[in-house]
């Protein structure tokens, strides 16, 4: 899911985090703040370096029948897939995390599945 603002790009939801706060906390309220999705587990990715800022990212089982609504600063928010998100307008650090998270989800697929071969061989 993709966010934007009146006349952006679209981007990835986020935002800061606040002090004493976990980047686990800060991407849940960002989250229910900018699109009112309200979820249980997240499961860090990873941490990406921007230019001028640091991104923990996070994945989030979302109910199929959950429906995104554009809150706060957001005008708009919107289901993609990876292959639409390469054709959209994005910042370059939503553009660069999903290419890496798309390409670390095929090669643990990719592990699992010769994990998968080694085990029924042996």
């Amino acid at each position: 899911m993709l966010v934007g603002r009146k006349r952006s790009r679209w981007a990835l939801p986020g935002g800061t985090i606040r002090r004493k706060e976990s980047p686990e906390d800060a991407a849940r309220r960002e989250l229910e703040e900018e699109t009112g999705l309200v979820v249980g587990e997240l499961k860090y990715l990873f941490l990406f370096g921007g230019m001028n800022k640091h991104h923990h990212v996070f994945s989030a089982d979302i109910a199929l029948d959950a429906r995104p609504v554009p809150r706060n600063e957001i005008a708009r928010c919107e289901w993609f897939s990876a292959v639409q998100i390469a054709t959209l307008i994005t910042s370059v650090p939503t553009r660069e995390i999903v290419a890496l998270t798309k390409s670390r989800a095929s090669a643990a697929a990719h592990v699992e599945i010769t994990w998968g071969a080694i085990d029924a061989i042996a």
